[in-house]
């Protein structure tokens, strides 16, 4: 690559960060808004989260298309080929978030007109708070090429995690004391996992960004414990291989 086509193409994967990190700020966005929509009952609110779902949709497209652009025209190598790869990826994550916002506000829609106990609303602001931060923070690490911020996303999950567990055991409760009906109860539910896999998309954003900073990937741990299996596996493989052969 010639030190011209070089420059151009740092200039348009810088283009493509850019407008991927903008995707990830709209869906940081969604989280809160989804969260109202669903604590304040807003039929208008959720009709313009499931709206919007169509230009995320539109500039995921269009951005993946420009990664490949550069794939195909540019052939990088090395970090550059990790930094396109990754982006990639992430625009998925981000795009698979900006769905679960409008599942949650589907599922608000589902339950308009039940009143919701503060107990149960007070663990759906909590999880929409969390689930928000991990997202800004997962924006924050790619935008800066932070892997330690990346990797401390996991623990961070792990806050949200506590919550859908206990926003289930509250939901139980407020059932059972005849608070909410079975609907709500299955709806809620429901938005207690989108929430907690807004975190877990989050979670892959920092490991795409750890991998474009440092090579590194979630499977090269279960990787490195085959490997270290290997004569086991062998063992057991030669073993298979005589009792057959018997």
């Amino acid at each position: 690559m010639t030190q011209d086509l070089r420059s151009q193409f740092h200039s348009d994967l810088d283009e493509v960060r850019q407008g991927v990190a903008r995707l990830s700020a709209s869906v940081t966005e969604l989280v809160p808004r989804a969260t109202d929509v669903l604590l304040d009952q807003d039929l208008e609110g959720a009709e313009y989260v499931i709206l919007g779902d169509d230009e995320i949709d539109a500039r995921s497209i269009e951005l993946e298309e420009r990664c490949c652009q550069l794939l195909a025209l540019q052939a990088p190598v090395a970090s550059d080929l990790r930094e396109v790869i990754s982006a990639i990826k992430l625009i998925a994550e981000i795009e698979r978030s900006a769905d679960l916002c409008v599942n949650i506000c589907k599922a608000a829609r589902r339950i308009y007109g039940r009143p919701l106990d503060p107990k149960l609303r007070g663990v759906i602001q909590k999880m929409g708070d969390q689930a928000q931060h991990l997202f800004k923070e997962a924006t924050e690490a790619y935008l800066t090429r932070d892997s330690a911020r990346a990797a401390a996303l996991d623990d961070m999950d792990s806050l949200l995690d506590d919550l859908q567990r206990e926003f289930i055991q509250v939901i139980f409760e407020s059932h059972g004391q005849g608070h909410i009906d079975l609907q709500v109860a299955v709806q809620l539910a429901l938005v207690a996992r989108f929430f907690e896999r807004i975190g877990d998309h989050a979670v892959n954003i920092g490991e795409k960004v750890r991998y474009e900073v440092d090579g590194w990937l979630p499977e090269h741990a279960g990787a490195a414990r085959f490997a270290a299996r290997g004569d086991i596996g062998s063992d057991h493989a030669s073993a298979s291989g005589t009792t057959n052969e018997a």
